[in-house]
């Protein structure tokens, strides 16, 4: 197992990727703190994945909010001691193009998918200095490399994920703490599948696979490189894609 005892804590984890990256992990012998701002799909999440509860804790966070995240991280290390490993995961949409935006939209999308990102990203980072050691993940999009119609206040923010990770990854490297990214193409899940289908065909039409991804391609992309395997890998964004931007 690639994950053997380590403390995973996963945002976003009631749904698609999160979701799909906390049963990875378990499976591959994690401990997973499992934290949404939806408590109900969290901890349903950890009961049909971990029966005895003896390797999951299930948690409510918005990310969004420093004291929220403090508590959550809190919780974390008072159950097992540690965090080896955070996935930082939760993220929205709110889209519009640039001219019909509003600033409640906009502002709502950084909160959660920039400024939550910051806040976890620094709590795991000092109880990881204590350690010694650790691996931050966080989750970008191919939107902010490439950008994508209507999603201005999305593609701003993982931009910003994007950058954070390779200062991060600078900054702590030298203190034993990897930092990267998976940058997701289309993903099939929950937030997608809003989309109509028109469009939704489009993309999988652009895709040289012609197929969307499931969230098992980015758990996997995670789980390497949360992994030893993926131990000389800083500062890293892993577009998994198949193949969208070419």
């Amino acid at each position: 197992m690639r994950l053997q005892d380590k403390v995973a804590v996963i945002t976003g984890a009631g749904s698609g990727i999160g979701r799909e990256t906390a049963k990875t992990f378990l499976r591959e012998g994690a401990l997973v703190v499992l934290a949404d701002i939806d408590l109900g799909a969290v901890a349903e999440a950890a009961q049909e994945y971990d029966a005895t509860g003896e390797r999951t804790l299930a948690l409510a966070a918005d990310v969004s909010k420093g004291d929220d995240v403090d508590s959550l991280f809190s919780a974390a290390r008072e159950k097992w001691g540690q965090i080896d490993i955070l996935v930082n995961n939760a993220g929205i949409t709110q889209d519009a193009q640039l001219v019909k935006m509003t600033m409640d939209q906009f502002d709502e999308v950084i909160a959660v998918n920039l400024r939550g990102v910051y806040f976890c990203g620094q709590a795991a980072a000092k109880i990881m200095l204590e350690q010694g050691n650790g691996v931050i993940l966080n989750t970008a999009s191919f939107v902010g490399i490439y950008g994508n119609f209507g999603q201005s206040n999305y593609a701003a923010a993982k931009a910003g994920v994007i950058g954070m990770t390779k200062t991060w990854a600078r900054e702590l490297g030298r203190k034993g703490i990897r930092v990267n990214a998976v940058a997701p193409g289309f993903i099939l899940t929950a937030m997608t599948e809003k989309m109509p289908e028109k469009i939704l065909g489009a993309m999988r039409e652009k895709c040289p696979m012609k197929k969307l991804g499931a969230p098992q391609d980015i758990a996997n992309a995670f789980l390497y490189l949360a992994s030893e395997e993926a131990g000389y890998v800083n500062g890293a964004v892993l577009e998994v894609t198949g193949g969208m931007t070419l």
